[in-house]
C-alpha cells in the first residue's frame, strides 16, 4: 500500500534514503515521499521523518484541483477530525494555508475538533504537488533529544548525536534480530540506536577508556577491546556494521598510519559482513579510493558539521 512520509529538512538525501530500510520509495518531492510498504508502522523507526499518512490523493497544487481531489475521496470521518495544511518553501499556491484548511475542512463530513480531533488529513503542497492523506502517526523525534550524549552515564566530546546514529542504522536496513557490529564504537551512540530497533549489538574498540565508558552507557552490550584491521570475528559473521572511522592525532589507533588503518579495517569490515549485508562508514576524509577496493559504494553523502569539519558517509555493499 501507499504512504506518505512527511520528512525533515535536516539534510536533502538522507532521509529519503533511510525510508528504503521499510519499504520502496517511488516518488519523490520536497521533504515529501510516497512509500510502497506492507507495514507502516514501521516507520517509528525513522530519524528524518515528521508524519505518516495513509495516501488518499495527489493533484496539482491548484485550488479548484485540491476542492475536487477531497471531495472526490468522499470522507465521512469515523470522530472528530481536523484539517492541516503544510505549505513547503518552495509552494508558489497564493491561496493562504488558513484558507487551504477550511477547503479541505468543508469538503469531509463529520464533527470537527481542532483542538484535540480523533482523525487528522493532511494536505502537504510543494512546487509541483499537492498530496493527501489521513496522519497514522507522528514521529516522537524528541526521544532523540533525551538520548542526547551529555545526559548519558560516560560522555566523550566530539560523539555522534542519536539523530545521525539512527539514520545510519537504517541506511544499514537493519531489522529486528539482525547482528550490527560498530568496531570503533567509542562511547556507543551507535549501538545504543541499533538496539533501540531491536538489534542484536556487538562492539569493539582499541581504546580501554572508551571502551570502559560504552559499558556504562550499555550495561548489557557485548564489548570487547579489539584492533580493527585483525578483529577476531569468523567470516561472514555479523548482518551488518555501522562505524565512525577515527580521525585526528588523539586517537588510539595499532596501524602505522591512518591510511593503513582504513584501508585493513574496510578489508576487514568486508571479511566479516554476510554477503548483502551493508556497512554505513562514516569519515572525515575522502577515502573513496580506498573504500572501492573492498566493497561496492552504493551511496555517499556530506553533512556539514562546521566551518572545517564535514562527515562524509559511505553506504557501503
Amino acid at each position: 500500500m501507499r504512504y506518505i512520509f512527511e520528512l525533515s529538512g535536516e539534510h536533502p538525501e538522507i532521509p529519503f534514503a533511510e525510508l528504503e530500510c521499510i519499504g520502496t520509495v517511488t516518488s519523490r518531492d520536497t521533504q515529501t515521499a510516497v512509500v510502497e510498504t506492507e507495514d507502516p508502522e514501521k516507520g517509528h523507526r525513522l530519524a528524518y521523518t515528521h508524519f505518516v499518512m495513509e495516501w488518499l490523493g495527489e493533484c496539482r497544487p491548484e485550488y479548484a484541483q485540491i476542492k475536487e481531489m477531497v471531495e472526490s475521496c468522499a470522507i465521512t470521518a469515523a470522530g472528530t477530525y481536523a484539517a492541516r495544511v503544510k505549505k513547503m518553501l518552495d509552494a508558489d499556491i497564493p491561496d493562504s494555508q488558513l484558507d487551504l484548511e477550511k477547503l479541505a475542512g468543508s469538503c469531509i463530513h463529520g464533527k470537527v475538533s481542532l483542538q484535540a480531533p480523533e482523525e487528522v488529513y493532511r494536505i502537504i503542497i510543494t512546487a509541483r504537488r499537492c498530496y493527501f492523506g489521513r496522519v497514522l502517526y507522528a514521529i516522537d523525534r524528541g526521544s532523540f533529544g533525551y538520548r542526547n550524549p551529555m545526559r548519558r552515564a560516560f560522555f566523550h566530546p566530539g560523539v555522534m548525536m542519536p539523530i545521525l546514529a539512527r539514520g545510519l542504522v537504517n541506511l544499514a536496513r537493519v531489522h529486528e534480530g539482525d547482528l550490527l557490529f560498530d568496531p570503533f564504537c567509542g562511547t556507543g551512540g551507535v549501538l545504543l540506536e541499533g538496539e533501540m530497533v531491536k538489534a542484536e549489538v556487538l562492539g569493539s574498540d582499541m581504546d580501554l577508556t572508551m571502551l570502559k565508558g560504552c559499558r556504562e552507557n550499555l550495561p548489557d552490550a557485548r564489548l570487547f577491546q579489539a584492533d580493527a584491521t585483525r578483529l577476531p570475528l569468523c567470516d561472514n559473521a555479523v548482518d551488518a556494521v555501522v562505524t565512525d572511522l577515527p580521525y585526528g592525532q588523539s586517537v588510539c589507533i595499532m596501524a602505522e598510519s591512518m591510511e593503513h588503518l582504513y584501508s585493513r579495517s574496510l578489508s576487514e569490515i568486508r571479511r566479516i559482513l554476510k554477503p548483502g549485508g551493508r556497512a554505513i562508514v562514516v569519515t572525515h576524509v575522502d577515502i573513496d579510493i580506498i573504500a572501492a577496493e573492498s566493497f561496492t559504494i552504493i551511496g555517499s553523502y556530506h553533512q556539514r558539521v562546521h566551518k572545517s569539519l564535514t562527515r562524509r558517509i559511505l553506504v557501503l555493499g
